[in-house]
């Protein structure tokens, strides 16, 4: 089982995000970090990355009925979406909460998990 699903887009970087992010608003998300990590290795580090964004995506009902069914399930959330320009074009790629998740033995939690999956593959198809 892959960690992630991702999508190849024939778009420019800057409006990738753009998309993805509405594309999050659209199915009940909101964008509680936007992390830029080119920018973020350049001031700390030096080093020269890709553009590379990280978005930390919640869905705050989802969120509440996993933190009821899981009190340490914090530890997981928000649920990551990165956006990377790559060869001829960008990628957009989401975490899979049903493999991050599979460690814990929670059956309910499980069951919230695969409605989150649902809901970022939905994302990822519509950008």
């Amino acid at each position: 089982m892959s960690y992630y699903f991702a999508k190849k887009l024939d778009a420019p970087f800057s409006e990738a995000v753009e998309r993805t992010i509405a594309a999050l608003k659209a199915r009940g998300f909101g964008v509680l970090t936007k992390i830029d990590v080119q920018s973020t290795l350049k001031e700390k580090i030096g080093a020269d990355f890709r553009p590379y964004v990280i978005l930390g995506a919640c869905n705050p009902k989802m969120a509440h009925e996993a933190q009821k069914a899981e009190d340490k399930i914090g530890t997981m959330l928000p649920c990551n979406v990165v956006v990377q320009e790559v060869d001829g074009g960008t990628e957009v790629a989401a975490v899979d909460p049903v493999a991050s998740m599979q460690a814990i033995q929670n059956a309910s939690l499980a069951s919230i998990a695969e409605k989150v999956r649902d809901e970022l593959k939905a994302v990822i198809e519509a950008i």
